[in-house]
């Protein structure tokens, strides 16, 4: 597909990309991976979470892309992804990533990532540890690494064990009201997750097999945990960590967790934020991640 600018894909805005960024459709490891990219300079690679897609980094793209090339996918099944019957191991999802940057000619790069993409971005960082310079991950543990045994335990989690066909039928056409759940409950302050943010992502996970995808993201964090064991006991990543929390969720428990999981860990917090940092404090965010990677 010819490159097209992109400034977003629904109706309701979110931050946009610069408008020089490019999108593309990358056909890779068995599905097709929606990506936008612009910029110069070292390339760094932001990853999404579950609740968004890449359309969340709009605000960061624009500050890392007069001196990074920025590549922002979003994840398979997820945004204008294709949405595959399976792979949603992060295994399988850091082939994705692998083969998105194979088709860009790009070597080595930076991973900043949230959420879900914590988890393919630790994935790709251990398959590849020759291609990752620096790695920012932000709110969100990783499947058998640490306490997750601990974390599970949490009650806010039970999405994690909510999937299927029987839970397919529960939010068809009601996408808004289960999404609205983590809006809600994992922000400090739930209107800084904006309306026009809100109504863009539900449409987005309204899309045909989309809610079946992302279920299938949670479902698969048993045999992540598996992988990411296997992963640890090759060695720990040697390459620098940034670990961010927001200050009203995960915080400085983030840098403990990846102290299981690498040898070089910085941690830091989010001033005032839950887990959607780039909702709710992104200057501070933007600041953490540029510094860090102006350090490398």
């Amino acid at each position: 597909m010819p490159d097209t600018a992109t400034t977003g894909a629904a109706p309701a805005q979110v931050v946009p990309f610069p408008a020089d960024f490019r999108t593309r459709e990358i056909e890779t490891n068995g599905t097709t991976i929606h990506v936008r990219f612009g910029g110069s300079g070292p390339v760094v690679v932001l990853l999404h979470g579950y609740g968004e897609t890449g359309d969340m980094w709009g605000a960061m793209a624009a500050a890392l892309a007069p001196d990074h090339t920025v590549v922002v996918p979003d994840l398979r099944g997820m945004g204008l992804s294709a949405k595959p019957d399976g792979g949603f191991d992060k295994k399988t999802q850091a082939g994705d990533v692998a083969g998105v940057l194979d088709a860009l000619g790009i070597e080595k790069a930076a991973l900043v990532t949230h959420d879900i993409g914590n988890m393919v971005g630790f994935a790709f960082a251990a398959l590849h540890r020759e291609r990752v310079t620096r790695f920012v991950l932000i709110d969100a543990p990783l499947p058998g690494v640490g306490p997750w045994e601990e974390i599970l335990k949490n009650p806010l989690l039970w999405h994690f064990r909510f999937g299927g066909p029987d839970m397919e039928r529960l939010v068809e056409g009601r996408e808004r009201i289960y999404l609205d759940r983590f809006w809600n409950e994992f922000s400090a302050h739930p209107s800084h997750f904006g309306e026009a943010a809100r109504a863009h992502y539900a449409a987005l996970y309204a899309l045909p097999g989309a809610m079946r995808a992302g279920f299938a993201q949670f479902a698969a964090f048993d045999q992540d945990a598996i992988d990411n064991k296997a992963f640890l006991a090759a060695g720990k990543l040697t390459v620098p960590v940034l670990a961010l929390g927001g200050e009203m969720s995960f915080g400085l428990t983030m840098a403990e967790v990846m102290k299981f999981a690498a040898t070089h860990v910085e941690g830091a917090v989010v001033p005032g934020s839950g887990h959607w940092i780039m909702e709710e404090n992104p200057a501070a965010t933007v600041a953490l991640v540029k510094a860090f990677l102006a350090a490398g």
